[in-house]
């Protein structure tokens, strides 16, 4: 039986072309800066966001935690949102690491950060306060339905940042869905960032890894944390060459998983029991009825048992991601195995 995995876009595996791509591989040590795989990765991923400078990180969570290493000190502050995955997901690792306390502030419906909210949360500079150094804000906003925001939007947050002589940092985990749905370049939504880093691992399709992109001065500063958190890497080329292909070949498709989320939303809603709640980019959210007598738990293992995994949040409602490994007939099976279980 084949498995619909909707639980995530990080489930993705390298495609056999992808996988031909990292054979081939040229390979050499990257922490002598010797691999030109991760060389030629870096430098596309600079080019691609518009910014001096890029380094292939193992992860996403140590990429946001080598930028705001690399722009704070210990006891400075950096505001965010509240639903941000660098505060909820990242096992509170600027405070554990590096000594840097996060200054949370409301997400908005529509995933931004009131401008205002900024504003208030920036500290006086005053010896009993901690430093404010750095605002962070995340495009796609995961945990606001996968909403992308604007680049007018993101360009408010910069100015407001050069105001104040603070930098800006994007966690761009999926910005490329979010250059996708709003029809620009990624470079456009992050032109105003001092710096950001991208997931290769998700809607990219590669097997691991993620880059942080900024300016060269900014960079060196973000190598040294990479090494100081066990970052380094030796003949990582043959994962960078993934990245390459990734970069290359999967961001142009990235439409396509939206438009299966679409259809995927269209057959949800008309399913007797579901409640639809929201799509964005590549995610539906949707709950289901409590007339329908079925727990969060049970629900999970009726379609698992029928081949459909789906993700789940704490507070019960559910989550189906699109990614490269999701067909057209892959949509229809998953609303047809919910509507089976349900009716």
């Amino acid at each position: 039986m084949k498995i619909l995995d909707f639980r995530s876009d990080t489930v993705t595996k390298p495609t056999p072309e992808m996988r031909d791509a990292m054979a081939k591989a040229e390979v050499g040590d990257d922490v002598y800066g010797e691999d030109p795989s991760v060389n030629r990765l870096q430098e596309l991923s600079a080019e691609m966001t518009g910014k001096e400078a890029g380094l292939f990180i193992p992860s996403g969570t140590m990429g946001n935690l080598s930028a705001v290493l690399a722009h704070c000190q210990r006891g400075d502050e950096v505001i965010m949102g509240n639903l941000a995955h660098l505060f909820l997901y990242e096992a509170g690792s600027i405070a554990a690491v590096g000594g840097v306390q996060p200054h949370t502030i409301p997400n908005q419906d529509d995933a931004t950060l009131n401008l205002e909210d900024i504003e208030r949360a920036i500290r006086p500079k005053d010896a009993h306060f901690p430093q404010t150094k750095l605002i962070t804000i995340e495009n796609t906003q995961n945990k606001c339905g996968g909403q992308s925001i604007s680049a007018d939007y993101t360009d408010q947050v910069g100015e407001l940042a050069k105001k104040h002589d603070l930098k800006l940092h994007i966690d761009g985990a999926r910005i490329f869905n979010a250059a996708a749905d709003q029809r620009v370049s990624a470079k456009d939504l992050v032109a105003a960032a001092d710096s950001v880093t991208f997931c290769l691992s998700k809607g990219l399709g590669a097997p691991v890894g993620s880059v942080l992109c900024g300016s060269k001065e900014f960079i060196v500063k973000a190598h040294r944390m990479r090494k100081q958190l066990g970052g380094g890497m030796r003949q990582a080329g043959i994962i960078a060459a993934a990245g390459i292909y990734a970069l290359e070949n999967n961001v142009e498709r990235l439409y396509e998983d939206h438009a299966r989320a679409r259809r995927l939303t269209e057959l949800v809603k008309g399913i007797d029991g579901i409640d639809f709640h929201t799509q964005n980019t590549n995610m539906t959210y949707f709950a289901v009825k409590e007339e329908t007598g079925l727990t969060s738990d049970q629900f999970l293992q009726k379609i698992k048992q029928l081949g459909l995994l789906a993700g789940v949040e704490v507070s019960g409602r559910f989550r189906m991601v699109t990614h490269i490994w999701i067909t057209d007939a892959d949509i229809k099976k998953a609303a047809e195995i919910m509507r089976q279980v349900l009716n």
